[in-house]
């Protein structure tokens, strides 16, 4: 337990905690876009009811969203000050704009969001919910700006120590960003849309608010229906046009892929689907291993000859630990394929006219609601643990990274972190479990009349 390590577990807990909400406020927030245009287009008082109810839990999570993410960005200069110092002419800009972005467009228009139903037009409220999404898209596209710099730098030279940008373009849409941001886009999507259609599957399983249910079941799986298969290909395009050509060293090798695929040496055709490694030991205690299978997906090579790289070949002071990459990789795939399951199951179900009578697919649902956010969780793993020992790829190493703090202090900010950052997910949780409970207004199932009904106010020009 050294200032180093405890520093980045700190930091770890912070980003994982904080990528719990734009994980579900993300997508989200363009559930929202398309419920109230569609409430506006139709007039239909389910459609409202949807967005009232959704919109319930994206107000908690946005808020709890921005209050962590400034504590993250508070650590760059806490613990993590050398970094800071060196990186700061890029990542301090990039950063910059992710605040005056997310602030411009969120805080601007999330008043209109959040109280003008009933209030303003239609109109007012339908830009202001596309512009709150828009600005939710924009700050993610900032903060994997930044960290696609770290992974692959670029558009810059060293000058007295420090990364100073020589070509603005350049580091901002770095070699990884093209191909990392429509992977995470898509990600946000699929875990928004597993959230939504886990809550949805809820409600058919009691035989609760069965209007509301079925139309954002259907909607969330026809949004997963149609990305899955994407995500999959783009996750495949990631480490063939990103990992294997970018993030290699000096010989052409690229520890994180070994990392990735579990093996230390490079004689195994075949896939791992299971390992408990020893680093210390360049070996893996237990492993099991599907024949071929390695070859096929990786290499493409469906003779099975193409055998997979070891990590052993890679020098010891520059090997990321393989049981977090491996898992982390390995997770973010296990979940592909149980999202990809549920989205044919589904499919076939809708094709049948079975969709909102399954019973048994609906608890599997409901069971699986959290699987998009641990495919997230599990992505940034593979990315950051991979990454090591390098915090700027190539450039400059973890090691030389932290700030020079007492070990007493770095163990207090994270006991607190952990503590409080408990204290406000168990809260959250048990948020979105009493709202779940306590249902959509029911008062909007009745169809509209074109009179004011109880539940929206009577506004002078709110039509």
């Amino acid at each position: 337990m050294d200032v180093e390590t405890l520093s980045r577990w700190q930091f770890a807990i912070t980003v994982i905690v904080h990528m719990t909400f734009p994980a579900i406020t993300v997508g989200m927030s363009v559930l929202l876009s398309v419920t109230y245009g569609m409430y506006w287009r139709t007039k239909k008082p389910v459609y409202l009811q949807m967005f009232r109810f959704w919109r319930r839990i994206f107000a908690v999570g946005f808020a709890l969203g921005v209050v962590m993410g400034i504590v993250m960005t508070f650590q760059f200069g806490l613990n993590w000050g050398i970094y800071a110092s060196k990186t700061g002419p890029i990542i301090g800009p990039i950063i910059g704009m992710e605040t005056v972005t997310a602030f411009f467009f969120e805080a601007a228009f999330i008043g209109v969001l959040l109280y003008g139903d009933g209030r303003v037009k239609h109109r007012t409220m339908f830009i202001a919910t596309v512009v709150v999404a828009f600005g939710t898209l924009s700050s993610t596209t900032w903060i994997l700006a930044a960290n696609s710099w770290m992974q692959v730098p670029s558009g810059y030279t060293i000058e007295n120590g420090q990364f100073v940008p020589v070509d603005w373009l350049e580091a901002i849409v770095s070699p990884s960003f093209q191909y990392r941001l429509p992977h995470l886009i898509v990600a946000v999507f699929l875990s928004a849309g597993l959230f939504v259609a886990g809550i949805s599957a809820y409600y058919l399983v009691k035989r609760r608010a069965l209007g509301f249910a079925k139309r954002s079941l259907s909607l969330a799986l026809g949004v997963v229906a149609v990305l899955i298969p994407l995500q999959i290909a783009l996750g495949d395009n990631v480490a063939s046009q990103y990992i294997v050509p970018l993030q290699v060293n000096a010989e052409g090798d690229s520890p994180k892929l070994a990392a990735m695929e579990g093996n230390w040496d490079s004689t195994n055709t075949g896939f791992l689907v299971f390992i408990i490694p020893d680093q210390a030991e360049q070996r893996n205690l237990v492993e099991i291993n599907l024949p071929w299978w390695g070859s096929a997906i990786g290499a493409k090579d469906f003779s099975g000859q193409s055998a997979t790289p070891g990590l052993s070949e890679i020098p010891l002071d520059e090997q990321p630990n393989m049981g977090l990459t491996f898992w982390g990789f390995r997770i973010m795939f296990y979940a592909s394929l149980l999202i990809f399951a549920s989205a044919f199951i589904g499919t076939v179900l809708r094709l049948r006219h079975r969709l909102y009578d399954s019973t048994r697919f609906h608890k599997w649902l409901l069971w699986t609601t959290p699987i998009g956010i641990l495919a997230i969780y599990a992505g940034w793993v593979t990315a950051e643990a991979g990454r090591q020992p390098w915090v700027v790829w190539g450039q400059l190493r973890t090691a030389d990274s932290f700030s020079n703090l007492a070990l007493g202090e770095v163990i207090t900010s994270l006991v607190g972190f952990v503590v409080l950052y408990a204290v406000l997910l168990t809260a959250y949780v048990a948020y979105i479990v009493h709202t779940v409970r306590q249902g959509p207004d029911m008062k909007l199932t009745e169809p509209d009349s074109g009179a004011e009904s109880p539940s929206e106010p009577i506004q002078a020009g709110a039509r």
